[in-house]
């Protein structure tokens, strides 16, 4: 007789549980329901230039459903775009917290740090996003650059020769690429890259440079002239190329005392206006007037 009340009990608990479960599921997709409204509140807003009413929409979303990803996401894009990474990283953060497994709120999270100069937080989460999706060419990008300003050079070369390989990069990562190798005394290399970035941007100042740096140091002066003449004609402003394009010309052809005078010339012209370039104007202006002298001397003969 016991037994039966017992048992009469437990079934009538059992649909008590299960009712309260499903009145608890209705409840969770009512406040998901209400969300999604903010949250398409929020994008409307958004659209149409109303950034402060975007915010208060997409945060209206979050207090709704805590769990509901797609508003930290917005909301973190519409901080970023107004340059208040903090705020950012805040809503990215909270984004893979909700979920784990979405790649877009760690590579979000990890350019929001990069862009802080938070380099070993940014790894992290790239190499979360990776660890999801290991050939994304996008995010092999990103953590290059990662190690590009962390001086990580080994690690750069693997992360952006797999980016080429899945058939991503630009003209950037193959700059990069080639800053890697050239630090990692592999020259050939070095040179097919940024021949490659060059390729990519002819007017690409920064490849031409590194091609005359490597040139100059293997004595190749004719090839480094020629290199950090180009880069001077991307930016006329730079002086260094002038400086080291003067030493390249001198050096590969010493009895032109002409050219190596035009060459300084052209060197002064750049120099005198930067205050950085102070110590290698004053030894450029002493050095013409040796030329000069030179000059002068086997004119005379």
């Amino acid at each position: 007789m016991f037994e039966k009340k017992d048992r009469k009990l437990a079934t009538i608990l059992t649909v008590f549980f299960l009712f309260g479960l499903l009145m608890m599921a209705g409840s969770v997709q009512a406040d998901l329901n209400k969300a999604k409204e903010h949250f398409n509140t929020a994008v409307k807003a958004k659209q149409d230039g109303n950034v402060e009413g975007a915010i208060i929409a997409y945060k209206a979303a979050i207090n709704e459903e805590p769990s509901y990803v797609d508003p930290y996401m917005n909301l973190g894009a519409v901080y970023f775009e107004s340059k208040d990474y903090e705020n950012a990283l805040d809503m990215f953060r909270k984004a893979t917290d909700a979920d784990k497994t979405n790649v877009g709120a760690f590579s979000s999270l990890g350019r929001v740090e990069f862009k802080l100069k938070k380099y070993a937080e940014a790894e992290a989460a790239f190499m979360s996003a990776l660890g999801l999706e290991p050939t994304n060419a996008e995010l092999l990008k990103d953590i290059g650059k990662v190690y590009y300003y962390k001086r990580n050079y080994t690690e750069l070369i693997g992360a952006l020769t797999k980016c080429h390989e899945n058939g991503g990069g630009d003209y950037l990562t193959y700059f990069m690429l080639g800053k890697g190798y050239q630090k990692s005394s592999k020259n050939t290399e070095a040179i097919a890259a940024f021949k490659k970035s060059i390729e990519l941007k002819s007017n690409n100042y920064n490849s031409q440079f590194a091609m005359g740096q490597i040139y100059l140091a293997q004595q190749k002066y004719k090839s480094a002239a020629s290199a950090f003449k180009s880069a001077m004609k991307i930016n006329s402003k730079k002086y260094l190329a002038a400086y080291n394009y003067a030493i390249a010309v001198e050096t590969n052809n010493p009895d032109d005392i002409s050219t190596n005078i035009a060459a300084w010339d052209g060197f002064v012209r750049v120099a005198k206006s930067n205050p950085k370039a102070k110590t290698q104007l004053a030894e450029a202006q002493n050095h013409i007037k040796e030329l000069k002298e030179l000059k002068e001397h086997q004119d005379l003969k």
